[in-house]
């Protein structure tokens, strides 16, 4: 809270101001580049490169104490545009050493390239300068150090997104790399049912296979469970399908790729469930989660990626903070146009999975929660022809939860279901 009182004060008085000392970092792997200035634009030292370890940055602190005591400058800020992960190792050590340190975005970066000296030139030491000057203007954001466990549930959450987008990858492998060539039928087919469909991919990638298979047989060996009639009805249909199968012949490569491709997705599912395992673990222990998984539509997933955006709730000062952290900020063209005649969007600015998330929980309240769904229907309420109404009351809804979540961590409070019907709600 300290920091962010500092980060605010620094914002208010920046411009103009003849006490703070300037620090823009460039960013790189091995080797970073700083430029010290004020915000008047004065350029005190141009160029200071220093290595990414503990000597290096004592090289840089060494100089910023120099220049303070030279030109009398009681304050020093430190800013740096996020790359990848390399500038969290310095970032943190300024941050445990009781610097203020802000961050620029890359999009005010790009912008401001050109503005400096009506140029696009681009190089190390004119990057560190321009990361300075948009600091001196106060265009710059707060970098956020939360608890140890928001830290590691963020980085889980990360390892869980990675994984995702590793199962979806294979299985797009599998279904138009083989399937759409040796079986397309069972890719017409291929539903919800994911153990069975990788049994059959593991076994039966030949539907010429499935063809002199006795049917129970073939049961038998692509299911674990007994799932009833529905089961049986679908995998007939599959059956049925191998006997008139217009896919190529199958080849013992094909067959090889099929058994590979099926344990890595086997594999990664088996780490996607141990990393929700691990989440569960972390969050069980803290009391806001708890609190989260009272508000309708959140699941254990929703309810951690939102507990680890938010972090520390206090850090928000008005709820449209909150909304445009998930990019669910309404935004509009409206130059030379009435407000009549101004389409508005999302801006799509904050953090795309958080968004998504609470568009998943929000659909799932439309549909199963009381409270929500008669919300949800006052907001469509006379506007059914209207295109894409259903999305956006639901985009609505979504805005809505975030704001209902930060409030609840903000209070140390459950979800209270007669606040939530007691509020008038618009759609625009």
């Amino acid at each position: 809270i300290k920091r962010f009182h500092q980060f605010c004060e620094l914002r208010k008085n920046i411009r103009g101001s003849n006490k703070y000392l300037i620090v823009g970092i460039d960013i790189a792997k091995e080797k970073h580049h700083a430029f010290f200035g004020t915000p008047n634009g004065k350029t005190l030292w141009r160029r200071l490169i220093f290595t990414n370890d503990l000597v290096g940055y004592q090289k840089l602190i060494d100089q910023v104490t120099t220049l303070m005591a030279q030109h009398k400058l009681p304050e020093v800020v430190f800013g740096l545009e996020p790359t990848s992960n390399y500038h969290k190792p310095i970032a943190h050590w300024l941050t445990i050493q009781g610097y203020l340190l802000v961050l620029v975005g890359g999009k005010a970066v790009k912008d401001n390239r050109e503005l400096i000296d009506g140029r696009w030139d681009k190089n190390d030491t004119k990057d560190s300068a321009n990361v300075a000057d948009l600091i001196g203007q106060g265009k710059c954001l707060f970098y956020e150090s939360p608890a140890s466990h928001i830290l590691e549930l963020r980085s889980l959450l990360s390892i869980r997104r990675q994984l995702s987008k590793e199962a979806h990858r294979l299985r797009m492998r599998i279904r138009n790399g083989l399937l759409t060539k040796y079986f397309p039928e069972l890719d017409r087919l291929w539903g919800s049912c994911t153990r069975e469909n990788l049994a059959i991919v593991r076994c039966y990638l030949d539907p010429r296979k499935i063809s002199e298979t006795e049917f129970d047989l073939f049961v038998r060996h692509v299911t674990t469970t007994d799932r009833g009639i529905r089961q049986t009805d679908r995998l007939r249909k599959i059956y049925e399908a191998a006997q008139r199968s217009i896919g190529l012949p199958v080849d013992a490569t094909a067959v090889y790729e099929g058994q590979m491709l099926v344990e890595r997705l086997e594999a990664t599912n088996k780490d996607l469930e141990q990393i929700m395992a691990q989440i569960k673990a972390i969050c069980q222990q803290l009391p806001a989660y708890t609190l989260l998984l009272t508000i309708p539509g959140f699941g254990p997933y929703i309810a951690a990626l939102v507990l680890s955006m938010l972090a520390n709730p206090l850090r928000f000062q008005s709820r449209k903070q909150v909304i445009r952290l998930a990019g669910l900020d309404l935004n509009a063209s409206r130059s030379g146009k009435t407000s009549q005649h101004s389409v508005p969007v999302i801006s799509k600015k904050g953090n795309a999975e958080l968004r998504y998330g609470l568009y998943q929980a929000a659909l799932i309240a439309s549909y199963h929660d009381d409270s929500f769904r008669q919300i949800y229907h006052r907001m469509i309420e006379k506007r059914h022809g209207e295109r894409g109404i259903k999305t956006k009351a639901r985009i609505k809804l979504a805005a809505k939860m975030i704001v209902i979540a930060w409030t609840m961590l903000k209070n140390s409070e459950p979800f209270d279901r007669s606040r939530l019907l007691t509020q008038s709600v618009h759609l625009r």
